[in-house]
C-alpha cells in the first residue's frame, strides 16, 4: 500500500511536496509498518479508512510494527529517525483518497493466481495419468479451431506435461471419450487464465494510476474534482479473479470425486486405499475440497454488484472493491488446499497400479509430492499432508521442480 501510493504521488498530480513522499518511502525502506486493518472499505471515495491508519504514523498517531514489534506509530517513527510531518492543505486528502488498498490485495492475489494457474495444469495432467486418460483431447489442431489463447496455452502445456508418458492413451485405445474433468483442461482452465489476464491488466495499469481527487494540473493552475478515487475498476477485476480461481477449484474437486469413486476411475479401488471397508482412504479429504469449493461458490457472488450510499447521499454509488479482493484472496488460498488434495490423490492412485513411464512434466510433480507426502497404505491423520501440499503450491516448489525439467511453462 505503502509503495503504490508513494508511486501514485510521484505522477505529480496530487499537490503534495517532495517531503511527503520521502517520509513515505522512509518508513518503507526503515521497516516502520503500518497497522491497517483489513475491513472497513467499501472502495469509493477510495479506501479512505485502510489509507488514513496507514498514513497516521506519520503525522505521530496510530499504530505501526517496527523490527517485529507492534507500537505506537510515533514511538516507532522516532525509533527509525523519521521525522513526523506536519501536513498542509491538500495533502491529508491525497494520501486517504486513493484505491491503494484494495489494488494491493488484488496483485498479491494476482501474483499467487498466476502461479497457481500453472499448478492447476500441472496437477490435472498427473491426474489425467493417473486415470490413464486419453491425450488426444489436447491436440493442437482442437485448440486451433476454437482460438482462445488461454486453451492454447493449457493445451500445449498439457502436451508438454505429459510427453512421453507411458500411462496416457489414445483415443479408442482403452475407451473413446474422458469425461469433461480431463477431456475440457484445456477449454476450462484456458477459460479461467483469459480471465486471470484480464486481471492483471487491470492491476497493472492501477499500480500506475493516480487514483485521488481532485487532480491538480500543474502545468495549467487547474483544480479539477473528478472520480479518479472510484474503485470500480479494480472492483470488477477483483470479482473476476474470484470467480476464474473458483472455477479452477471447482473442476480439481470433480477430478477428486472421479478419482475416489469406483464407478468413475477406471479399476482403481475405492477411495483409493488397498483396504476398503476398515479404511476411508481419500474418502474424507473429498468433503474437505467438496465444503472449501462449496465456499467458494457464496464467495465467488460479485462484490462489485452491491453498493450502498455514504456521505449523506453525495456519495450514491461505491465499488465494495476492497471486499471484491479481500474475497478472492481468500478464494485462492481454498483453491490451494483443494488442488493439493487432488495432487496426493493423483499420486496415490498411480502408485495403485502398474508402474509405467511418467511424463516428462509429471513425473517432476510426482517426485514433488512423494518428497513431503508418502503413500498411504492405511487411513491416518491427514490434515497435515494436506498443509504440505498445499504449501508445495504457495511457494513455488511444484511449478519450479516441473519447469526445471520441462521449462518456462505457459
Amino acid at each position: 500500500m505503502l509503495v503504490m501510493r508513494a508511486n501514485s504521488l510521484l505522477n505529480g498530480f496530487s499537490g503534495v511536496r517532495p517531503l511527503v513522499v520521502n517520509t513515505m518511502l522512509d518508513m518503507l525502506n526503515k521497516g516502520v509498518h503500518p497497522i491497517v486493518p483489513e475491513k472497513g472499505s467499501v472502495g469509493s471515495s477510495g479506501d479512505l479508512c485502510p489509507l488514513a491508519h496507514m498514513v497516521l504514523p506519520m503525522i505521530g498517531l496510530g499504530e505501526a510494527e517496527y523490527n517485529g514489534v507492534v507500537m505506537e506509530g510515533a514511538e516507532a517513527m522516532a525509533k527509525a529517525n523519521i521525522p513526523l510531518v506536519e501536513l498542509k492543505a491538500k495533502e491529508g486528502l491525497a494520501l486517504i483518497n486513493g484505491t491503494q488498498c484494495m489494488t494491493s490485495v488484488a496483485a498479491h492475489a494476482l501474483a499467487d493466481a498466476l502461479m497457481l494457474e500453472k499448478a492447476a495444469d500441472i496437477i490435472g495432467a498427473l491426474t489425467v495419468e493417473s486415470l490413464r486418460g486419453i491425450k488426444n483431447a489436447y491436440d493442437p489442431r482442437i485448440q486451433e479451431v476454437r482460438r482462445h489463447s488461454g486453451q492454447k496455452e493449457v493445451a500445449e502445456n498439457m502436451r508438454r506435461l505429459l510427453e512421453g508418458s507411458k500411462y496416457v492413451t489414445t483415443q479408442g485405445e482403452l475407451r473413446m471419450q474422458d469425461s469433461y474433468s480431463l477431456r475440457c483442461i484445456p477449454q476450462i482452465h484456458g477459460a479461467s487464465r483469459l480471465a486471470i489476464d484480464y486481471v492483471a491488466s487491470v492491476v497493472d495499469n492501477e499500480i500506475n494510476a493516480v487514483t485521488d481527487n481532485p487532480i491538480v494540473l500543474v502545468d495549467t493552475g487547474d483544480v479539477f474534482s473528478g472520480g479518479n478515487f472510484h474503485g470500480e475498476p479494480v472492483a470488477i477485476a477483483a470479482d473476476t479473479l474470484g470467480i476464474a480461481l473458483s472455477e479452477l477449484g471447482s473442476i480439481s474437486e470433480r477430478r477428486i470425486a472421479k478419482l475416489i469413486d469406483p464407478a468413475l476411475n477406471h479399476g482403481l479401488p475405492a477411495f483409493l486405499v488397498k483396504h476398503g471397508g476398515i479404511n476411508c482412504g481419500f474418502m474424507i479429504p473429498q468433503y474437505a475440497a467438496a465444503a472449501l469449493v462449496s465456499e467458494n461458490k457464496v464467495l465467488a457472488h460479485p462484490a462489485s454488484v452491491d453498493s450502498i450510499p455514504t456521505s449523506a447521499g453525495q456519495e450514491d454509488h461505491v465499488s465494495m472493491g476492497t471486499i471484491g479482493a479481500r474475497k478472492a484472496a481468500q478464494i485462492l488460498e481454498n483453491v490451494r488446499v483443494v488442488l493439493g488434495i487432488e495432487l496426493m490423490c493423483a499420486a496415490q492412485a498411480l502408485d495403485l497400479q502398474e508402474k509405467r513411464k511418467l511424463g516428462a512434466g509429471t513425473a517432476a510433480a510426482y517426485n514433488v509430492i512423494r518428497g513431503a507426502v508418502e503413500f498411504m497404505e492405511e487411513d491416518r491423520v491427514f490434515y497435515k499432508d494436506q498443509k504440505l501440499a498445499a504449501e508445495l503450491i504457495a511457494d513455488g516448489t511444484l511449478v519450479r521442480a516441473v519447469e526445471e525439467a520441462v521449462g518456462e511453462l505457459k
